[in-house]
Protein backbone atom coordinates (compact mmCIF):
# COMPACT_ATOMS: atom_id res chain seq x y z
CA UNK A 1 0.00 0.00 0.00
CA UNK A 2 1.47 3.68 -0.77
CA UNK A 3 1.82 6.51 1.42
CA UNK A 4 -1.08 8.29 -0.41
CA UNK A 5 -3.49 5.37 -0.21
CA UNK A 6 -3.25 5.13 3.76
CA UNK A 7 -4.46 8.77 4.66
CA UNK A 8 -8.02 8.34 4.54
CA UNK A 9 -11.47 10.21 5.30
CA UNK A 10 -13.78 8.57 7.82
CA UNK A 11 -16.02 7.15 5.45
CA UNK A 12 -13.15 5.09 3.22
CA UNK A 13 -11.68 3.74 6.37
CA UNK A 14 -15.40 2.66 7.88
CA UNK A 15 -15.37 0.56 4.21
CA UNK A 16 -11.96 -0.64 4.83
CA UNK A 17 -13.02 -2.01 8.35
CA UNK A 18 -16.08 -3.42 6.96
CA UNK A 19 -13.60 -5.67 4.96
CA UNK A 20 -11.03 -6.16 7.51
CA UNK A 21 -13.74 -7.41 10.28
CA UNK A 22 -14.45 -9.62 7.52
CA UNK A 23 -11.61 -11.31 7.20
CA UNK A 24 -11.42 -11.46 10.61
CA UNK A 25 -8.19 -8.81 11.46
CA UNK A 26 -8.01 -7.11 14.91
CA UNK A 27 -8.38 -3.38 14.73
CA UNK A 28 -6.02 -1.20 16.85
CA UNK A 29 -6.37 2.70 17.15
CA UNK A 30 -4.30 5.61 18.84
CA UNK A 31 -3.93 9.18 18.23
CA UNK A 32 -2.01 12.16 18.46
CA UNK A 33 -0.90 15.35 17.18
CA UNK A 34 2.81 13.76 15.79
CA UNK A 35 3.88 17.24 15.12
CA UNK A 36 7.15 16.30 14.82
CA UNK A 37 8.02 12.92 13.91
CA UNK A 38 10.73 11.63 16.65
CA UNK A 39 12.09 8.24 17.54
CA UNK A 40 9.36 7.76 20.83
CA UNK A 41 6.88 8.42 18.70
CA UNK A 42 7.94 5.21 16.16
CA UNK A 43 9.10 2.66 18.77
CA UNK A 44 5.20 3.58 20.65
CA UNK A 45 3.72 2.86 16.76
CA UNK A 46 5.38 -0.24 16.31
CA UNK A 47 4.61 -1.35 19.37
CA UNK A 48 1.53 -0.95 18.69
CA UNK A 49 1.19 -2.38 15.32
CA UNK A 50 2.13 -5.07 17.04
CA UNK A 51 0.60 -9.11 16.78
CA UNK A 52 -0.41 -8.39 12.98
CA UNK A 53 -2.61 -5.80 13.80
CA UNK A 54 -4.39 -3.65 11.67
CA UNK A 55 -3.08 -0.20 12.80
CA UNK A 56 -5.02 3.31 12.44
CA UNK A 57 -3.54 6.30 13.54
CA UNK A 58 -6.23 9.60 14.40
CA UNK A 59 -4.60 12.38 13.70
CA UNK A 60 -5.10 15.39 15.21
CA UNK A 61 -6.21 18.12 12.98
CA UNK A 62 -4.21 21.67 12.87
CA UNK A 63 -7.41 23.19 14.51
CA UNK A 64 -7.60 20.58 16.95
CA UNK A 65 -3.77 20.69 17.48
CA UNK A 66 -3.87 24.30 18.38
CA UNK A 67 -7.11 23.44 21.09
CA UNK A 68 -4.74 20.99 22.90
CA UNK A 69 -0.77 22.30 22.03
CA UNK A 70 -1.54 26.23 22.18
CA UNK A 71 -1.55 28.95 19.36
CA UNK A 72 2.03 28.37 18.09
CA UNK A 73 1.42 24.87 17.53
CA UNK A 74 1.17 22.71 15.40
CA UNK A 75 4.76 23.53 13.52
CA UNK A 76 4.35 20.66 10.29
CA UNK A 77 0.39 21.19 9.00
CA UNK A 78 -2.13 18.02 9.08
CA UNK A 79 -1.04 17.40 5.24
CA UNK A 80 2.07 17.15 6.03
CA UNK A 81 2.31 15.20 9.52
CA UNK A 82 -0.40 12.73 8.22
CA UNK A 83 2.51 11.74 4.36
CA UNK A 84 4.57 11.40 7.42
CA UNK A 85 2.67 9.03 9.52
CA UNK A 86 1.67 7.34 6.45
CA UNK A 87 5.29 6.62 5.70
CA UNK A 88 5.70 4.15 8.56
CA UNK A 89 5.46 0.64 7.64
CA UNK A 90 3.59 0.32 10.96
CA UNK A 91 1.11 2.32 10.09
CA UNK A 92 -2.00 1.10 8.09
CA UNK A 93 -4.50 4.21 8.09
CA UNK A 94 -4.44 7.51 8.88
CA UNK A 95 -7.28 9.46 9.57
CA UNK A 96 -7.68 13.10 10.71
CA UNK A 97 -10.09 14.56 13.19
CA UNK A 98 -10.99 18.10 14.27
CA UNK A 99 -12.32 17.43 17.86
CA UNK A 100 -10.19 17.80 21.03
CA UNK A 101 -10.67 13.69 21.57
CA UNK A 102 -10.80 11.13 19.22
CA UNK A 103 -14.02 10.11 21.61
CA UNK A 104 -16.37 10.72 18.13
CA UNK A 105 -13.91 8.77 16.33
CA UNK A 106 -12.70 5.82 18.37
CA UNK A 107 -17.31 5.21 18.55
CA UNK A 108 -17.14 5.22 14.82
CA UNK A 109 -14.40 2.99 14.22
CA UNK A 110 -15.32 0.74 16.91
CA UNK A 111 -11.24 -0.65 17.19
CA UNK A 112 -10.90 -3.83 18.91
CA UNK A 113 -8.37 -2.30 21.08
CA UNK A 114 -7.39 1.26 22.29
CA UNK A 115 -3.92 2.06 22.51
CA UNK A 116 -2.46 4.86 24.67
CA UNK A 117 1.27 5.85 26.39
CA UNK A 118 1.76 4.70 29.95
CA UNK A 119 1.66 8.13 30.72
CA UNK A 120 -2.27 8.10 30.72
CA UNK A 121 -2.51 5.05 32.99
CA UNK A 122 -4.67 6.70 35.65
CA UNK A 123 -5.96 9.47 33.77
CA UNK A 124 -9.46 9.08 31.58
CA UNK A 125 -9.03 8.06 28.11
CA UNK A 126 -11.40 8.97 25.65
CA UNK A 127 -12.93 6.01 24.00
CA UNK A 128 -12.36 3.75 26.69
CA UNK A 129 -15.88 3.02 27.76
CA UNK A 130 -17.12 2.65 23.96
CA UNK A 131 -14.23 -0.10 23.65
CA UNK A 132 -14.58 -1.72 26.52
CA UNK A 133 -18.64 -1.61 25.44
CA UNK A 134 -17.75 -3.86 22.29
CA UNK A 135 -15.12 -6.09 24.25
CA UNK A 136 -12.38 -4.72 23.63
CA UNK A 137 -9.28 -3.47 25.70
CA UNK A 138 -7.15 -0.74 26.30
CA UNK A 139 -3.15 -1.26 26.31
CA UNK A 140 -1.13 1.09 27.58
CA UNK A 141 2.70 0.97 25.77
CA UNK A 142 5.93 2.09 27.50
CA UNK A 143 6.23 5.87 27.72
CA UNK A 144 9.64 7.10 26.24
CA UNK A 145 11.06 9.81 28.43
CA UNK A 146 12.29 13.01 26.94
CA UNK A 147 11.23 12.31 24.09
CA UNK A 148 8.05 14.49 23.68
CA UNK A 149 7.64 17.31 20.86
CA UNK A 150 7.48 20.22 22.97
CA UNK A 151 10.65 19.01 24.83
CA UNK A 152 12.76 19.00 21.02
CA UNK A 153 10.74 22.18 20.60
CA UNK A 154 12.65 23.81 24.00
CA UNK A 155 15.77 22.71 22.94
CA UNK A 156 15.48 24.41 19.56
CA UNK A 157 14.54 27.24 21.07
CA UNK A 158 17.51 27.18 23.78
CA UNK A 159 20.33 26.85 20.66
Amino acid sequence: MNTKSKIVSLQTLKRHIKRLRQDRRTIAFTNGCFDILHWGHVRYLEEAKNRDRVLIVGLNSDISTRKIKGPTRPINPQEQRAVVLAGLACVDYVVIFDEETPQKLIASVGPDVLIKGADWKGKPVAGNDVVKARGGKVEFIHYVPDSSTTDMIKKIKKQ
